[in-house]
């Protein structure tokens, strides 16, 4: 009976603890007034800032749907750019809320670093980019080639397995970021350039001539890139988290910016649900009743913030492919709002 009670006692002393520290990053979030989101130093399409100084993007948007949701206000963010080798030690220090720049959810990197991955907002996957004119259709024709890579990045272990398992050699002529990377490949100090298919696309896009380069056919890994958060916060993890599945939930269902005030009145209850018309979805986050509303009327839902950003219709140029709805043929899913 004495062990039982020292052990209960010791399990309730642990569940307060862990409750205090559950509301730790939210609070101070609240303190401050703003959301601190980690990007990239530039991705077009991604996270990059126009020219009057703003910054645009897929991964900014959901940054600006996690102010919305706990603000209630789009602009309650400040952006913090990240290099690949600096993005983790930002995050952990707490310099950043949360990290939100085309990061590959690994298992060391969820296991080993303390990060806690929220989600997947694109699945990607490594490629290659290279003038016309090097007459290549193939990177198995990549043999002795020197490749502009980013350090610090899930890409250089991808590059050296391809090349190691098709018996090639290449030349890594490594750089810091993707634009570093990008200068460095029309500067003609690299015959390759590789990242991420969803990044060649958007560097190209910059490039001064686009249709002198193309993206060669083989895709080499999986990449899945979502946001993440620090280890030990749950409270913080689960709004992060449920961001990201409004945005997408909000698609399934139809709901838009443009008609979320209408669909609040749906009989469909999951949209009550995800609108706040009805239940406690915002109390069990610690949030207000319409923070799903607030996100969806101010951002918008994954669709649109796809097709804005990404989409067929920008620069980049990108199909849904496997970023479409599970409904559509592709794999995004959200779990049910119950």
């Amino acid at each position: 009976m004495q062990i039982g009670k020292i052990l209960t006692t010791a399990a309730a002393v642990a569940l307060l603890g862990a409750g205090a520290a559950s509301a730790q990053t939210l609070d101070a979030v609240k303190g401050k007034g703003y959301v601190q989101c980690g990007v990239t130093t530039g991705l077009a399409g991604f996270a990059n800032p126009n020219d009057a100084g703003v910054w645009e993007g897929f991964d900014v948007d959901y940054c600006r749907a996690l102010a919305a949701a706990i603000f209630g206000d789009t602009e309650a963010v400040r952006f913090t750019p990240t290099t690949a080798k600096e993005r983790f030690t930002a995050l952990q220090s707490g310099e950043i809320d949360v990290l939100a720049r085309n990061t590959t959810w690994t298992l060391s990197r969820d296991v080993n670093l303390g990060f806690e991955f929220v989600g997947v907002n694109y699945y990607d996957g490594q490629g290659f980019m290279v003038r016309n004119d090097l007459g290549v259709n193939s990177a198995l024709e990549l043999d002795g080639a020197s490749v502009c890579i980013q350090t610090g990045t899930t890409t250089e272990l991808n590059l050296a397995d391809f090349f190691r398992s098709n018996g090639m050699s290449f030349e890594p002529v490594t750089v810091d970021t993707s634009d570093q990377a990008r200068e460095a490949y029309e500067a003609g100090r690299c015959d390759v350039y590789t990242t991420d298919a969803s990044g060649l696309a958007a560097q190209r896009a910059s490039m001064a001539d686009s249709s002198a380069h193309k993206i060669l056919p083989e895709i080499i890994s999986k990449e899945p890139l979502g946001p993440l958060v620090r280890h030990g916060d749950n409270q913080w993890g689960d709004i992060a988290r449920w961001t990201l599945n409004a945005l997408i939930t909000a698609e399934e269902l139809g709901v838009t910016a443009a008609n979320a005030e209408e669909m609040k009145g749906s009989d469909n209850p999951e949209v009550k649900r995800l609108l706040g018309s009805e239940g406690d979805m915002g109390a069990q986050l610690g949030l207000e009743p319409e923070w799903a509303f607030n996100i969806i009327s101010m951002v918008g839902n994954y669709g649109e913030s796809f097709e804005r950003n990404v989409g067929v219709e920008t620069p980049l140029g990108l199909e849904r492919g496997l970023n479409a709805l599970w409904t559509d043929g592709g794999i995004l899913y959200s779990p049910p709002f119950r």
